[in-house]
């Protein structure tokens, strides 16, 4: 589902400012990714543990004979690992030529926003967050954080290092 707030109908205009984002939800937080970078939205059973690995890297899986080095939202994000086990939502992305599957809580639906209307960083975002994020969105009930796919992974490479 696309939610325009600008456009009742629903229907995107090329000629717009707008931006898609995939919105999925950690620790009660809502993020967002671009919807240009997600390629797939599934669940996840079972991970293949990598040994040694940094903590944000829970694993491989194989989805549909690809095999994606899934990563912790929780963990790039700096959240409490979470004690269910037993099924995990993922986004599958591409990034710089390499597949990859991002552990969530849940996954939310596509909203269509105004790049004219993300806002910076505020004063009191989790100092965490704001360095991973694009900016802000204020939407009527909760603050949308935009993040930045090449950021969120640099920032992770840096701390793996």
């Amino acid at each position: 589902m696309i939610a325009n707030a600008s456009d009742p109908s629903g229907v995107e205009s090329a000629y717009t400012d707008d931006e898609q984002l995939v919105t999925v939800f950690v620790g009660g937080q809502m993020f967002g990714l671009p919807i240009l970078q997600v390629r797939d939205v599934f669940i996840v059973s079972s991970v293949t543990p990598i040994p040694l690995a940094p903590t944000s890297v829970a694993g491989l899986f194989n989805l549909r004979g690809r095999v994606l080095t899934m990563l912790s939202m929780r963990a790039m994000l700096g959240f409490e690992r979470s004690g269910d086990k037993t099924e995990t939502t993922a986004i599958g992305i591409e990034w710089r030529g390499e597949s990859f599957g991002l552990l969530v809580d849940r996954v939310g639906e596509v909203l269509a926003l105004a790049k004219s209307a993300r806002e910076k960083n505020p004063m009191n975002l989790d100092s965490r967050w704001g360095a991973l994020s694009a900016g802000v969105h204020r939407l009527n009930d909760q603050l949308l954080v935009e993040l930045s796919l090449d950021t969120l992974f640099n920032h992770s490479l840096k701390q793996a290092a």
